[in-house]
């Protein structure tokens, strides 16, 4: 009896040896940073500095206990939510953050737990967006100065979350949308000002293509006027050259000239054509078919008599 009494309370006694050694041993991770509080009081921060290491840890037990804090860098999505600009528009914006926790000693004594802090960030980072946005006009949000705008976001917040031992490492706008009732109107608005424009291009246009024509045309006018003086001119100084050569020629030997002339005279005048020429046998016009010396009838001598000729040409 006596002996399994003493059985039973060495195995009462391993028992609670176990568990008081279980109870007084603790891990903290690599990723991990811990607080060790002693009834309610902080004793230690563990891992929270390269100093510390992460490993095995012991505590009193029942006395001691153990609070863990993730060490990586922390995710918050925040809802979708309408702003007002700066310009009156109403913008639909989707945003995030992304933080860790720095000073587990004072994130513990401000807020307790992540998501205690998620619902404190999300109450800076709203009211943040609502006050930056509302200096900025709708194009700066979302084209030209979107880069500005979200570091001066994320300095503001994080100079809130540093109270409660947080470190905002980025904040970012994900989508920025007009509302759907004002997209219609927007997207009307838009069409009128492009066609507006394009039709101010067109006529700019147009107005250009009728200067351009206009002057093409005087210049084709004044280039035709001077080619036709040119030709003039050319056409003059030709005919005075022929002239003046013919006035040599026939100056240098009158009856050759007069030959020439008549020859051709017959060329253009006894064409193979219909051409019928009523005229006297003894005219002037066929006195080189009766006489090779082109003399009048009345000069020529009567047949059968003699009188002086002139060498034959």
């Amino acid at each position: 009896m006596n002996a399994q009494a003493l059985r039973t309370g060495l195995l009462v006694l391993v028992a609670g040896i176990a568990v008081a050694l279980y109870a007084s041993v603790f891990t903290v991770g690599q990723m991990q940073q811990a607080l060790v509080l002693q009834l309610g009081r902080v004793r230690a921060v563990l891992n929270q500095t390269n100093e510390d290491r992460p490993g095995l840890y012991f505590k009193v037990p029942f006395v001691e206990n153990v609070v863990l804090f993730d060490k990586r860098v922390l995710d918050l999505d925040l809802p979708v939510q309408t702003l007002l600009t700066a310009d009156r528009q109403n913008l639909e914006v989707d945003a995030f953050a992304r933080y860790r926790i720095t000073d587990p000693l004072r994130f513990y004594q401000s807020v307790n737990n992540v998501g205690l802090a998620n619902q404190r960030l999300q109450s800076f980072i709203n009211s943040s967006l609502r006050n930056v946005l509302a200096r900025s006009d709708r194009d700066a949000i979302i084209k030209t100065d979107r880069n500005r705008i979200m570091d001066e976001i994320q300095k503001d917040v994080n100079r809130q979350a540093n109270a409660l031992g947080i470190e905002i490492v980025d904040v970012r706008m994900t989508r920025v949308d007009l509302p759907a009732q004002n997209s219609s109107a927007v997207y009307k608005r838009m069409k009128t000002e492009r066609e507006r424009e394009a039709a101010d291009i067109r006529a700019n246009g147009e107005q250009i293509a009728v200067t351009i024509r206009a002057k093409a045309d005087r210049e084709v006018t004044v280039i035709l006027a001077e080619a036709q003086q040119t030709a003039e001119q050319l056409r003059g100084q030709g005919d005075a050259e022929r002239n003046r050569i013919l006035a040599e020629a026939f100056g240098k030997d009158a009856d050759f000239f007069a030959f020439y002339r008549s020859m051709q005279a017959y060329e253009t005048g006894l064409k193979s054509n219909d051409t019928r020429l009523v005229i006297s046998p003894n005219s002037d016009f066929f006195r080189y078919f009766n006489d090779p010396q082109g003399r009048p009838a009345t000069a020529r001598p009567a047949p059968g008599t003699t009188g002086s000729t002139a060498p034959a040409r």
